[in-house]
């Protein structure tokens, strides 16, 4: 029975010391512990294996009551049923056994006085339910186990010992114990699928494997196939009608309040890993501070845990599933659609916040005056968070939110919140992400029929397309652009649509890049654009440098600088002051090229840039390593870039990481 604790070596050492030989030894007061932790995690089994090895340390006798079998839900009515069978236990016969709850606590604690007992209370849900029967003999002990935290306790002397999940070794020790060495290792990726399906709870284990052991010709792979699908994984996890992990997680269920219940049903579709009070409030349609008490009311119950974030909780995978399964079953219809509906517009209306904090005057074709006029800005207040490390630490839930609400039809929400999402990715390049939400959004706009917006994103998406080497798609979606720019008729949009060719010509023909900027230059002038126009002149000083035209791009480039700076756009400006190094290092300008450099990293590293940051260490390690500088100040240069562009998912990162390499190996 030995296999039955991997993992769990702590936990009966800390059992062991709170209750074991020195406690029996002592045998002046009375020991009280909780195990707790999620449903199926092995809490009684692991009290019940440490009372049968401790069995000679309590001569009076070991009482077990499992208050999931008793017919009142809480309160009196379970822990009087508890108390009669406490004092059967102890050798009291019906006929004697009173028949109110004070009359059977009274008669427990006088009849227990005498004995050292064992009492093993399993699944209570309410400190009262322990503290009525606490065994009165010297050197008893009082062992409870609950999926909650019941941290009252503490205060009656409880020792408190959380039991968490199994880690993946563990988990297929377990299984190769109960399956047998062979069938795990005839397939060892699959059964460490599983082990991660069961997220490391026994009693999920101990189904899979009694189905792997009954079903004839299911194998590990076959099981592993089959619960790949998250619709289909809790009930795969059942062997007939006796045995359901959904089961394990009813007990907890049944026992929550009306609106606890709710929220657990609600928060369970919220997109994304976790989620703030704020997201919890809006999914379940309360007020901030209501979300907060249901939270906690869950969190105490195990149903879902706090992250290492401050304000933050994430469900537990399978019991993520099961609220799902309840909700499905006990929400009325079209409320899935609804609670998205509610986030997507959370999200946008935050999102919208923070993209007009980070830039006022960037191009949007989005009119969300109306939705933001009576919404509390949160960026406003000094002490608010900042918009772009909150867009940093949300960009991952964002996507989820678009593709939820995307496969929900809810594009009139998609396509503005993907517009304001793009402002994250001027700071922080994930290019997967970037170009998933672009994606969706175009999509998005193209139903709407939206096509000065079909056409923004489109154009905007060839950006991170191009990063990740994807050149066919970046050139398609700018034919898509420049057609649904047309048709559009705005004319602002138009230019940037021309800016953003430019760039993908850039790359392939010099002369056609020029003249794309050059209309787009025109173009926003002609829609009085200075900002548009410094950025398209920006772009067409680049262009002519790589060209070879290297004073005019100086002259090009020097004034499209001060007109980014006269319009108040400080990394447009660095930006301008990357490619006037580089113009300066073409000719031959060292120190200019340097000085240049330097002010760029330091401006964009201040303003979040990093993208853009990285490109100008790149310049500044080649210079300095075509020039003969310090090897440290090279290495450093790459070494900052490399993490920049690592984190970015970008392919650049990969000839970094090679030229690191040859650099040790010329030291």
């Amino acid at each position: 029975m030995l296999f039955d604790f991997v993992n769990r070596t702590e936990d009966m050492a800390r059992l062991d010391d709170w209750f074991g030989v020195r406690h029996a030894e002592a045998a002046r007061r009375v020991g009280l512990g909780l195990v707790y932790g999620l449903r199926g995690v092995g809490k009684t089994s692991i009290v019940c294996y440490w009372a049968e090895l401790g069995r000679d340390l309590f001569p009076g006798g070991q009482i077990y009551v499992d208050f999931d079998t008793l017919s009142g839900r809480s309160g009196g009515a379970d822990v009087s049923e508890a108390a009669r069978h406490c004092l059967k236990a102890i050798g009291i016969g019906d006929a004697a056994i009173p028949a109110s709850l004070d009359g059977r606590i009274a008669m427990f604690r006088t009849h227990s006085a005498r004995r050292r007992l064992l009492v093993v209370f399993e699944n209570v849900s309410h400190p009262a339910q322990v503290r009525s029967l606490i065994p009165k003999g010297p050197g008893s002990v009082l062992l409870a186990t609950s999926s909650a935290r019941l941290g009252e306790l503490v205060m009656t002397g409880a020792k408190l010992l959380e039991l968490k999940p199994l880690d993946r070794a563990s988990g297929l020790h377990l299984l190769s114990e109960w399956c047998g060495a062979k069938t795990v290792d005839a397939d060892r990726p699959a059964a460490e699928r599983l082990v991660e399906f069961c997220c490391g709870l026994p009693e999920a284990l101990s189904v899979l494997a009694a189905r792997l052991q009954t079903t004839t010709g299911l194998s590990v792979t076959r099981l592993a196939e089959e619960l790949a699908d998250e619709s289909r994984r809790l009930a795969g996890m059942s062997v007939g009608e006796e045995r359901s992990v959904s089961a394990v997680f009813d007990l907890t269920y049944r026992d929550l309040p009306t609106d606890v219940a709710a929220m657990y049903r609600r928060a369970a579709w919220i997109p994304g890993r976790d989620f703030d009070a704020g997201t919890a409030a809006v999914a379940a349609d309360v007020d901030t501070t209501m979300a907060q008490s249901l939270l906690r009311t869950l969190e105490t119950a195990r149903l879902i845990e706090a992250t290492a974030t401050d304000g933050r909780y994430r469900f537990h995978d399978l019991v993520r599933l099961h609220a799902r399964q309840r909700a499905e079953a006990d929400e009325p219809p079209g409320a899935r659609h609804d609670v998205i509906h509610r986030i997507v517009r959370h999200f946008l209306v935050l999102t919208a916040f923070a993209d007009r904090a980070v830039r006022q005057d960037r191009l949007r074709i989005a009119d969300l005056t109306d939705l933001l006029r009576e919404a509390e800005d949160p960026f406003a207040p000094d002490d608010g968070p900042a918009p772009v490390e909150w867009l940093e630490a949300e960009h991952r839930t964002v996507l989820a939110v678009l593709r939820e609400a995307a496969n929900h039809g809810l594009a009139t929400e998609v396509w503005p919140l993907a517009e304001a999402f793009t402002v994250l990715f001027l700071h922080h390049r994930h290019l997967a992400v970037w170009s998933e939400s672009l994606e969706l959004g175009a999509a998005a706009a193209a139903e709407c029929v939206m096509p000065a917006a079909e056409a923004r994103l489109r154009s905007m998406r060839s950006r991170p397309l191009m990063d990740l080497e994807r050149f066919d798609e970046a050139r398609g979606e700018l034919e898509r652009a420049v057609a649904c720019a047309e048709v559009s008729g705005h004319v602002v949009v138009q230019a940037s649509v021309q800016e953003f060719v430019g760039r993908y010509w850039e790359r392939f023909d010099l002369t056609r890049a020029m003249a794309a900027y050059q209309r787009s230059i025109e173009l926003n002038v002609e829609a009085g654009e200075r900002r548009g126009a410094a950025i398209a002149a920006y772009f067409l000083g680049c262009a002519q440098d790589a060209h070879g035209d290297h004073a005019v791009a100086l002259d090009t480039l020097r004034e499209a600088r001060q007109a980014l700076v006269n319009c108040r756009d400080a990394r447009m400006a660095a930006r301008a002051t990357i490619a006037l190094g580089i113009a300066h290092d073409h000719m031959g300008r060292t120190v200019e090229a340097i000085a240049e450099l330097t002010e760029a990293v330091e401006s964009l590293r201040a303003r979040e840039a990093v993208h853009y940051e990285a490109q100008a260490h790149v310049a500044l390690a080649d210079i300095k390593d075509r020039t003969g500088k310090s090897p440290t100040e090279v290495r450093h240069h790459l070494a900052r870039a490399l993490e920049i562009y690592t984190g970015e998912g970008n392919p650049v990162a990969d000839q970094l990481r090679e030229r690191l390499g040859d650099q040790d190996d010329a030291q």
